[in-house]
């Protein structure tokens, strides 16, 4: 179990060079564009970071993360626990020309000032695997699938409104 901190900045070149591996937690608290997204979180994100240089020489970060997040559910907006678990591999880059130089099976992160922004780029790559749609059970879901409505029965049990021609055929006198 992962128990240190992981640096909020660090120098990915240098890392690469010495193929190094960090391992860490950090807080879900720390993610604001998580928290727009989802609300505020609680907990830890596990992360695993291995930097390295491939053989074609690009500096890369094959990483992997998990957490246990609270999303809302799309029927009744009640927080719902998730399993959220993401592998990814990073190509560091410099600038866009150069991210559009990397492969397909590479993300471009942006690297400045031979720094790196670990808060970020670990929160980049939470919201990136964030589940399209979540639900409750249906039996632990406060509404229920009755409750839900496409908007048929509302037109069904309204009045059927008049014809706006019918105005028109008595005005020529045809019953």
């Amino acid at each position: 179990m992962l128990t240190s901190r992981l640096p909020n900045r660090v120098e990915p070149y240098k890392l690469a060079a010495r193929a190094e591996r960090l391992e860490g937690l950090v807080a879900l608290d720390q993610f604001e564009r998580l928290a727009e997204q989802v609300g505020a979180q609680e907990g830890d994100c596990q992360v695993w970071l291995d930097f390295a240089i491939d053989p074609q020489g690009r500096r890369v970060i094959h990483g992997r993360l998990e957490a246990e997040l609270q999303l809302p559910c799309r029927r009744c907006l009640e927080p719902l626990s998730q399993h959220v678990e993401s592998e990814f591999l990073l190509g560091m880059v410099t600038s866009d020309a150069l991210a559009a130089e990397l492969p397909s099976t590479h993300e471009p992160v942006l690297v400045e000032n031979e720094q790196l922004n670990l808060l970020e780029m670990v929160e980049d790559e939470l919201i990136l695997s964030l589940p399209q749609v979540v639900y409750h059970d249906e039996a632990l879901c406060r509404v229920s699938r009755d409750q839900l409505s496409s908007g048929e029965e509302a037109e069904s049990s309204e009045p059927t409104p008049a014809n706006p021609f019918e105005v028109l055929r008595r005005l020529k006198g045809k019953p």
